[in-house]
């Protein structure tokens, strides 16, 4: 047994060490001192002087962090009341149907995706007589599309594990169904609320195949920002913007697995009580 468990130390090892060593290698070469990806020139912070001085780089990531907020904060709440939508249906032919429709934007591929979505855009911009349709507003309804059904799929098996009858008790103690949705269901469900919203968040900051076919001249994503520089050089800076978001992810996923773990606490102790 133990030469197998060495074996599988070994095979996660690599696994880990293939899936991060490229961040890793980004990570020493944004605190280079010189803009080379093949030498190391000593330890310099000066990429995130420069960093600060990039108004491009910086538009760019303020629109992006605007697009994800506003995206996943609308995904959240539309993608919870479809997940109580899809719960509370009686049919299971219908349920079924409807998941199964709701999933399509997660198995297509994105640039399908993309392709479709610029051409419904541009098809509806020219009824209404607009030539520039493409911007803020389309990137936004992309993001949302795209984000809703992991919303969906991260709050409907919370809703499976809450008591059916929650609700029902909550309303015959004198609670009307809002009241008694709002501070008897709500909670429970709150972990996957909190998941689906942090996914919907991290996809949006990441995507690039939509957004390129979706955005406008005026309102540009940091992505896409990025994609353009590939053609000359990508200026070091970029690496020390990279490595802030990385750890900015990295800190909200720990975070997240915190509360997670304090929530899944607090249901054992109150699962104890009862018993």
């Amino acid at each position: 047994m133990k030469p197998k468990r060495a074996l599988s130390n070994i095979y996660i090892a690599l696994i880990m060490l293939f899936l991060y060593a490229p961040m890793l290698v980004m990570v020493v070469f944004s605190f280079n001192g010189t803009s080379s990806t093949g030498v190391l020139d000593g330890f310099s912070t000066k990429w995130y002087g420069e960093l600060l001085k990039d108004s491009v780089t910086l538009q760019a990531l303020t629109n992006t962090l605007i697009l994800a907020v506003t995206s996943s904060l609308i995904a959240m709440v539309l993608g919870t009341a479809a997940a109580v939508g899809i719960h509370s249906m009686k049919k299971k032919w219908l349920k079924t149907s409807v998941l199964t429709v709701t999933n399509i934007p997660m198995v297509n591929p994105e640039i399908v995706t993309g392709v479709s979505m610029m051409l419904l855009f541009v098809f509806v911009g020219r009824l209404v007589g607009k030539s520039d349709v493409l911007g803020f507003p389309t990137l936004l309804i992309a993001h949302v599309t795209f984000s809703l059904p992991y919303v969906i799929l991260s709050v409907l098996p919370k809703l499976r594990q809450t008591d059916r009858h929650l609700g029902e008790a909550a309303q015959d103690l004198g609670c009307p169904p809002v009241t008694a949705f709002f501070k008897v269901i709500l909670p429970n469900i709150s972990s996957g609320i909190i998941t689906g919203l942090i996914m919907a968040f991290t996809l949006s900051l990441d995507d690039f195949i939509i957004s390129y076919f979706v955005s406008g001249p005026k309102f540009q994503t940091l992505p896409i920002v990025i994609f353009s520089m590939t053609k000359k050089k990508v200026k070091p800076d970029m690496y020390a913007l990279s490595t802030l978001i990385f750890l900015a992810v990295l800190l909200l996923l720990v975070l997240m697995n915190i509360m997670q773990a304090r929530a899944e606490k607090k249901e054992k102790k109150a699962q104890s009580a009862r018993l």
